[in-house]
C-alpha cells in the first residue's frame, strides 16, 4: 500500500510539474531588469536601456500570437534600443513570414538589431536576414556601427553563429571588432554565451547572448555547462560582462521548469 502510495504522489508531482512547465512555456515572457556597468560608458549614455530578446523559436506551437506577446512585451519597456539575440525560427522564412510580422511593431529610440542564432541556419538564415530586414530589423552580420546620443556614443556590433562556419557564414570577430576606437565602448551581440572567448580578446565591454534558454528544464543544466561558460544571468568573464537572456520561447518539448521565458531590459551605467 505504501509503495502504491508514493508511486501514485511521484506521478501526481511529476504531471503537476509538467503541466506548470507547460504553462510557463507557452505564456508570456516576464521583464527582467539588469543593471550593467560599463566602464569606458560616457556618463552621457548612462540610462540607455537595451531591451534583449532570444530564443524566439517561432514554429509549430509558437506562431503570430507569441511573436505579438513579445514585441508587446519589449515596446512597454520604452528601450533605446532592441537586440534578438539569434534562433528565431524553427522553419523557413517562406513558412513562418506572417508569423514574425509583427515585429514590425518594435518600437525604439535607436532601432530593431537581429545576429543569427544556430536555429536559424538550420531555416535558412539568408532568407531569415532578408525577411527581417523588410520588417525594419537590421542583421549586424560580423558588422558594427555607432550609437549615439547627447554628443556621447557607443559601438553596437554584432558576430554570426559559430553554426555559420558550416555554411560559409561563421563568425568574424575581425572584421567586426578591429580597427575602432579603443576609447569607446562596445556592446556585442553574439548567439552562443561561449563565443566570449573570441569576444574578450577584443576587449570588449558587454556581450549580449542567449542560446542556453537559462537550462529550460532539468537536466538540460548539466548538459548547457558542457559546453557554455555559464547557463543565465549577469557574469564577468575576464573584463567583459556577459548577460545570457533564458529567451522567450523552447526547443523540444514545449515545457520550462525554473527557467521562465524573459525579455530582459539591460540598463548600461557608466562607472
Amino acid at each position: 500500500m505504501l509503495t502504491r502510495s508514493v508511486a501514485l504522489l511521484a506521478a501526481g508531482t511529476s504531471l503537476g510539474t509538467v503541466g506548470y512547465g507547460m504553462t510557463q512555456a507557452l505564456g508570456a515572457p516576464r521583464t527582467v531588469r539588469v543593471r550593467m556597468p560599463v566602464a569606458r560608458l560616457d556618463p552621457r549614455l548612462s540610462g540607455f536601456r537595451i531591451a534583449v530578446v532570444g530564443d524566439i523559436h517561432l514554429g509549430p506551437l509558437l506562431g503570430r500570437a507569441h511573436t505579438t506577446r513579445v514585441v508587446e512585451t519589449i515596446n512597454r519597456t520604452n528601450p533605446d534600443l532592441v537586440a534578438i539575440v539569434g534562433d528565431l525560427a524553427d522553419g523557413t522564412a517562406a513558412q513562418l513570414g506572417d508569423d514574425v510580422e509583427p515585429l514590425r511593431r518594435l518600437t525604439s529610440r535607436h532601432g530593431s538589431f537581429f545576429v543569427t542564432g544556430n536555429h536559424d541556419y538550420m531555416s535558412g538564415a539568408a532568407d531569415w536576414v532578408a525577411e527581417l530586414a523588410e520588417l525594419n530589423v537590421h542583421t549586424l552580420a560580423n558588422e558594427r556601427l555607432e550609437i549615439a546620443r547627447g554628443g556621447a556614443a557607443f559601438d553596437l556590433a554584432g558576430v554570426n553563429d559559430i553554426t555559420g562556419k558550416s555554411h560559409h557564414d561563421g563568425p568574424n570577430f575581425a572584421r567586426a571588432l578591429g580597427s575602432r576606437d579603443p576609447s569607446r565602448p562596445v556592446v556585442l551581440l553574439a548567439h552562443q554565451p561561449v563565443q566570449i572567448e573570441d569576444a574578450t580578446k577584443y576587449d570588449v565591454d558587454v556581450q549580449l547572448s542567449g542560446h542556453t534558454h537559462g537550462g529550460q528544464m532539468f537536466p538540460v543544466q548539466l548538459l548547457v555547462k558542457l559546453d557554455q561558460p555559464a547557463v543565465a544571468g549577469l557574469h564577468k568573464v575576464d573584463d567583459t560582462m556577459l548577460y545570457i537572456t533564458r529567451g522567450a520561447g523552447f526547443w523540444g518539448p514545449p515545457v520550462r521548469v525554473g527557467a521562465p521565458p524573459e525579455v530582459t531590459v539591460v540598463e548600461l551605467h557608466a562607472r
